[in-house]
């Protein structure tokens, strides 16, 4: 069976902010405990873990990957 990576957002260490990358295996402290403090996802779109890693800080409307992907689908809609 074929794995394929899946986007997660990365919480930057320092307050540096958010970044959106991929990984196959579900993130580790190991894998990636030097650049992020905590990991979201995974998402099932890029365009849901650009849209947690653009406005999910702070946003009470936007603290899930669920409601993440359902705003971003929202967004593209609307544009």
């Amino acid at each position: 069976m074929r794995k394929y990576s899946r986007p997660y957002v990365g919480l930057l260490l320092g307050g540096g902010g958010r970044e959106v990358f991929r990984s196959v295996q579900r993130p580790t402290q190991e894998m990636h405990g030097a650049r992020y403090g905590a990991v979201i996802g995974p998402f099932r779109t890029r365009r849901g873990a650009d849209f947690m890693a653009k406005y999910g800080a702070g946003n009470p409307h936007c603290q899930c990957v669920f409601e993440a992907e359902k705003l971003a689908k929202r967004e593209a809609v609307l544009v």
